[in-house]
């Protein structure tokens, strides 16, 4: 058997252009990679105290006591959303999930993105109600106490805007950290009742084919689902990671649609009216369809296709001289899991397998990694995600030929960022 400087020197043979190594490079022992770090840092870190030297003052002194509720270091206090907000109307925006300071898939709560139209209700969960009639056997009201008695069901799944990433759509590519232009996706666990549940209760009538979702906000928020999704895997969720909703998030009740674009993920829902066709509401309408280069309107286009970006290397990081890097990323797909996540280190000339973190599960995220050995020498990075419906990331020209740039939403093109040589990375399209 090799011995462990051979295993390593075997692991930083070059699989692919650019010096993409075998995804085995990150199982050997021994070897240490590089990550990119913020570009206004260039110190370098300090080395540990040798054995023997005093020991750091917080060791020394009584910590904190008890809190009822737990928060991050101040030392952590950078890692926040971003905020993009209408001036005019301060309810009325996003914030974004700090893509590029996250590890693993779970997005923390207080992290997950947000779009609100009107602002966030303070709902009284002892006045809130659920509502289900129209074409049913018989209308029912479920307040939220009745709910919690219900047998509920966890779901590990991503959650994206349809307008994630639309920036790409603009004729030059935007300078702005990962998460500042992809970050409207986050991974949360949901727990809630199965919405086939309720609907055998209300007894669907014949020749019903949508619903109508409406949330209690002063937006009113309203949209049309197929009512066989809603039979299929959707939940009213009660629960995100573990703990009740929090308000900007939809308490106390919020619909839950995997897989699906998350405008239809209803916060606050106080209604659902089966009929036996879409609303057609301004949400489906003037929003969330597209005009394509044939002059026909894509519309109802419910399901997040496969995507990946690399957030580390990403815009605003640095690469501080030639090594060997880690690279990591994040890949998704509404329709199932993700089979494979290849990564390019020559502006897609040749691609290398990365390696899938466990647990790779169906419409949730899936983090991807990959060893690089960097020359020095200015390159392009880019991910290329396929699902197990064997659909495949495209790039983003095949991506404009297909759609135009007429829409606005569902962009899911191959991301690409520019290394230079002296280490600094931008986002190109290339």
């Amino acid at each position: 058997m090799a011995d462990a400087p051979e295993q390593a020197a075997d692991s930083l043979q070059p699989v692919a252009g650019g010096g993409l190594l075998h995804r085995r490079a990150l199982l050997t022992r021994g070897l240490v990679l590089a990550s990119a770090g913020s570009a206004a840092v260039t110190g370098q870190a300090a080395a540990p105290s040798p054995l023997g030297d005093p020991s750091p003052p917080w060791m020394h002194t009584p910590g904190r006591p008890f809190t009822v509720y737990g928060q991050p270091s101040k030392h952590e206090q950078q890692v926040i959303r971003r905020i993009s907000g209408n001036r005019m109307l301060p309810g009325n925006g996003v914030s974004l999930t700090p893509l590029e300071e996250l590890e693993g898939i779970i997005t923390p709560t207080g992290l997950h993105f947000e779009r609100h139209h009107n602002g966030v209700p303070d709902i009284d969960p002892a006045q809130h109600r659920l509502l289900i009639h129209g074409r049913v056997k018989r209308a029912l009201s479920f307040g939220v106490d009745d709910l919690l008695r219900y047998p509920m069901r966890s779901h590990l799944i991503v959650l994206e805007c349809g307008g994630n990433s639309n920036a790409g759509w603009h004729p030059e590519p935007i300078q702005r950290p990962v998460g500042s232009f992809h970050g409207l996706v986050s991974c949360s666990e949901w727990t809630g009742v199965p919405l086939s549940v309720l609907l055998d209760e209300v007894g669907i009538e014949p020749r019903t084919a949508w619903a109508v979702a409406e949330g209690a906000d002063a937006f009113a928020m309203n949209v049309s689902l197929p009512v066989a999704k809603l039979m299929d895997d959707a939940i009213v969720a009660l629960y995100q990671n573990g703990e009740r909703l929090r308000p900007e998030h939809g308490y106390p009740l919020r619909l839950i649609v995997p897989g699906w674009e998350g405008v239809l993920n209803v916060k606050w829902l106080r209604r659902l009216q089966l009929s036996e066709q879409p609303l057609m509401a301004r949400n489906e309408t003037a929003k969330y369809t597209e005009l394509l280069p044939d002059g026909k309107a894509r519309m109802f286009t419910f399901v997040m296709e496969a995507k990946s970006l690399i957030t580390s290397p990403s815009h605003g990081q640095h690469l501080r001289g030639p090594d060997v890097y880690a690279i990591s990323g994040l890949a998704w797909s509404g329709r199932g899991r993700i089979r494979r996540v290849e990564v390019s280190a020559d502006g897609g000339r040749s691609w290398a397998d990365a390696a899938l973190q466990d647990p790779v599960l169906p419409r949730c995220m899936t983090r991807f990694r990959a060893a690089w050995k960097w020359d020095g020498r200015p390159t392009v990075l880019k991910s290329r995600a396929t699902d197990d419906s064997g659909y495949v990331q495209p790039e983003r020209s095949a991506l404009v030929a297909q759609r135009g740039t007429n829409g606005y939403f569902h962009y899911n093109a191959i991301v690409s960022w520019a290394v230079d040589e002296e280490g600094s990375v931008r986002h190109v399209y290339a």
